[in-house]
């Protein structure tokens, strides 16, 4: 009698089966911890955008904002949240105050949103220039 050496099909598509529900957890735990290090950037970002303003508003003679989205490290920390917001940040600026919003990536229905009072604003909803920063520019 003949014996053949090998796995049944049934063994395979057992491993396979076994190999794609790990890949599918290992996937969902990946892509929440690239969204929550995106959320990160985000915030991080904007904490440099509070800082850069502050210097900035003190370098100006007299005491102004005006002009600060043009201030080289308020441009790059920008440009790091609207690559990590897929593009939906907002920054606003008049001569004594700003305001800056961004959505985030991990929970899709939260915006944070800081501005030159201080205020840091973790909330639900969208980033929209006509309804999160008022005229005054500040966040609401």
């Amino acid at each position: 009698m003949k014996t053949q050496k090998g796995f049944t099909i049934i063994e395979l598509i057992v491993v396979i089966a076994i190999i794609a529900v790990l890949a599918t957890i290992v996937m969902i735990n990946v892509t929440q911890y690239i969204a929550k290090g995106k959320d990160a950037s985000i915030k991080g970002n904007m904490a440099s955008i509070t800082t850069s303003a502050a210097a900035y508003y003190d370098s100006q003679s007299p005491n102004s904002f005006t002009n600060m989205q043009n201030n080289p490290v308020i441009i790059a920390a920008n440009t790091q949240i609207n690559k990590a917001s897929r593009g939906q940040n907002y920054l606003s600026v008049n001569d004594t105050n700003w305001c800056a919003c961004a959505n985030l990536v991990g929970v899709s229905a939260n915006y944070y949103c800081v501005d030159s009072t201080g205020l840091k604003e973790d909330a639900v909803g969208d980033c929209e220039a006509t309804t999160l920063c008022d005229t005054a520019q500040t966040c609401h």
